[in-house]
C-alpha cells in the first residue's frame, strides 16, 4: 500500500520564518507526520528575510518557469528547495522578485502596510497549487496555516475543482492569532477570481478584507479546522467550534505532543 500524502501550505515555518509560535508547530507537524509514515511536502513563500545561504536553498530547475496569471498579468514563479534540519523531508519556497525579494514581510521599515499584500496572497496560493500540479503529486491531506494560505481551500474547491491531483484531497485549515489590523486592497476580490470556475459569491466570506475575514474564508472551505492560538478571534471560535460537517481540533497548547493532529490526519486519510 502506498503512503498517504500530506501537503503543508504555510505562511511561516520554523526555522525559516517565525512570526508566531505556530511556526514551530508547523515544523513539528511536518516531522511527526514524516516519522509516522506519511509522505510529506511543505510549501511556503520565500520572503527576502529568509537567508538562502544559511538554510541551503537551491533552485529546482525542473519546477521553475511557471508563470502565474492574475487579472491578465503574468508573474514568473521560481521554486527553491531546502531540506528541513534534522528531518528527511523537503520544503519548497515560492519566489518572485516583485512580491518576495524585499527585506520586509508585510510592513515596510516605517511600519506601513504593503498595498500589494492581497496580490502577494493570491500569487502564493495559486503558485502553491500550480506547483503541486507540476509535481504530479496528489496529496490526500492539505493542511493550510497562516492568513496568507487562506485562499488555497476555496481555490481547491472552485478554481481547481476539475484538477485530478486535488480530486481526493481533504483540507485542514488552522485559525491562528490575528497578526494585522489593516485591510487588504479593495480590488482583492476582483483579482482573486483567477479563472471561470470561481465566482465572486464564492469569496463572500473574504469581503471584509481583514485578518479575521481571511481566516473565516479559509475555514469555510475546509473539511477540518484546528485552532492554533491561545486566544483566536472569539467570532471565529463561536462560529466554527461546533461547525456541522467539519472535524474540529481545539487548541491544546504549544507543548502538545501533536497526537490530536495525527488522529485527525489518520481519520481524514482513510
Amino acid at each position: 500500500m502506498s503512503k498517504k500524502r500530506i501537503l503543508f501550505i504555510a505562511t511561516e515555518m520554523s526555522p525559516y520564518l517565525e512570526l508566531t509560535e505556530f511556526s514551530e508547530i508547523v515544523n513539528r507537524l511536518a516531522i511527526k507526520s514524516n516519522e509516522t509514515g506519511l509522505e510529506v511536502r511543505c510549501i511556503m513563500p520565500r520572503f527576502g528575510v529568509i537567508n538562502e545561504r544559511r538554510h541551503r536553498l537551491h533552485e529546482v530547475v525542473r519546477l521553475s518557469g511557471i508563470n502565474i496569471s492574475i487579472d491578465n498579468d503574468d508573474y514568473p514563479l521560481q521554486i527553491k528547495v531546502a531540506s528541513l534540519p534534522n528531518a528527511r523531508l523537503q520544503v519548497y519556497f515560492l519566489e518572485n522578485e516583485d512580491f518576495f525579494k524585499r527585506k520586509q514581510i508585510f510592513h515596510d521599515d516605517e511600519e506601513q502596510w504593503f498595498d500589494d499584500n492581497g496580490l502577494r496572497t493570491i500569487f502564493f496560493c495559486k503558485g502553491a497549487l500550480e506547483t503541486v500540479k507540476k509535481f504530479g503529486w496528489a496529496p490526500d491531506i492539505i493542511h493550510c496555516s497562516g492568513w496568507m494560505a487562506s485562499l488555497a481551500p476555496v481555490y481547491i474547491r472552485t478554481a481547481y475543482k476539475r484538477e485530478p491531483v486535488f480530486g481526493n484531497s481533504k483540507i485542514v485549515f488552522t485559525i491562528g492569532e490575528n497578526t494585522f489590523e489593516e485591510k487588504l486592497s479593495s480590488d482583492f476580490i476582483k483579482k482573486a477570481l483567477i479563472n471561470n470556475n470561481i465566482k465572486e459569491k464564492d469569496l463572500d466570506t473574504f469581503k471584509e478584507l481583514t485578518n479575521t475575514a481571511l481566516f473565516k474564508g479559509g475555514a469555510t472551505y475546509a473539511d477540518a479546522i484546528t485552532f492554533g492560538a491561545e486566544e483566536p478571534h472569539p467570532l471565529l471560535v463561536s462560529e466554527f467550534a461546533k461547525a456541522k460537517g467539519k472535524k474540529i481540533v481545539n487548541f491544546k497548547g504549544f507543548t502538545t505532543d501533536l497526537s490530536e493532529y495525527m488522529e485527525l490526519y489518520n481519520g481524514l486519510a482513510t
